[in-house]
């Protein structure tokens, strides 16, 4: 798996940001092997698994200029790092509570050259700032994920998409719909990306603005 497959479904890119997508890919194989973190059977498909996976964020809502977007327990970057590169105009917040990661996600932002990303080792409930979004990928239980950041949304709308949360998940989403009922919409990966491993894998939509 290579490079490729980013530009098969973002033939926009600019030649920065190709750049940028083969070096995110070479860098966190050469971090992978000193600190895990990416599954090690993942490893050989990170553009595919990991790359491309947090871009389907970026099919169901392309972010306006200036939109705040917070990445909770962003772990290795995703989908915080692939986001900054797609969208150079949005400010991202960065946060994991395990120091380790947050080391490497922000030596991987430093090697980049990202200037839209700021990296802290932090708890969602401890912040105090608003955003537009807030995004993860299989951090926890969804009501969980949500209950960390009730409260921390701006009121202020720039997108086509009212402020919410944005979520990468797998598997069944039946109880999920259950507990959101009217602000839930879940926007199946497969169609945006072919290859198998999205079949069972959504974007939840969480509308709170």
């Amino acid at each position: 798996m290579d490079s490729t497959i980013i530009n098969k479904y973002f033939p926009q890119l600019t030649e920065v940001q190709k750049a940028q997508f083969i070096q995110l890919a070479e860098l966190y194989r050469e971090w992978n092997a000193k600190i895990n973190i990416i599954s090690r059977k993942d490893i050989d498909f990170v553009e595919e698994r990991h790359i491309l996976h947090g871009l389907a964020i970026a099919k169901v809502l392309a972010f306006a200029p200036k939109t705040s977007v917070l990445d909770v327990g962003t772990g290795g970057g995703i989908p915080g790092i692939p986001l900054a590169i797609m969208f150079p105009e949005v400010n991202f917040h960065l946060i994991d509570a395990i120091g380790k990661k947050i080391g490497v996600v922000q030596e991987i932002a430093t090697a980049l050259g990202l200037k839209n990303v700021i990296v802290e080792q932090r708890r969602a409930e401890s912040l105090k700032t608003k955003y537009d979004f807030v995004i993860g990928r299989g951090v926890t239980d969804l009501s969980v994920f949500a209950s960390w950041v009730r409260g921390k949304f701006s009121s202020k709308q720039l997108n086509s998409l009212p402020n919410g949360i944005l979520y990468l998940k797998g598997g069944d989403l039946q109880a999920d719909k259950q507990s959101f009922k009217s602000i839930f919409d879940a926007l199946p990966i497969a169609d945006y990306f072919e290859e198998p491993f999205f079949e069972t894998k959504s974007v939840v939509y969480l509308s709170i603005g």
